[in-house]
């Protein structure tokens, strides 16, 4: 299981103009079956995501894919997480 931290840079004034690409590309990293959550970092920092079902370098390329961290709008760092304890309705993220 891997979080995906997507932390604005200084080009974070572009992230209008990609926006509509980065939704397409964080829909299909949900139709895929490899993100289970996306959301903002606070206050205004970026985004992170769950990812699971997935190797880290195949989740590295499918990060490189998308428009903000490709225009340099956002920095990615892929934390990687190996479940020890799980709450029983997240079982499914246990390895």
């Amino acid at each position: 299981m891997f979080t995906v931290l997507l932390k604005f840079s200084g080009n974070r004034g572009n992230a209008k103009t990609f926006m509509v690409d980065h939704q397409a590309w964080l829909q299909r990293g949900f139709d895929d079956g490899v993100f289970l959550l996306a959301g903002s970092l606070e206050p205004h920092q970026g985004g992170a995501i769950l990812a699971h079902n997935v190797s880290l370098a195949q989740l590295q390329s499918r990060v490189n894919e998308d428009p903000f961290v490709r225009e340099d709008v956002v920095h990615a760092e892929i934390v990687e997480i190996t479940p020890s304890k799980v709450d029983a309705r997240l079982a499914f993220l246990r390895p």
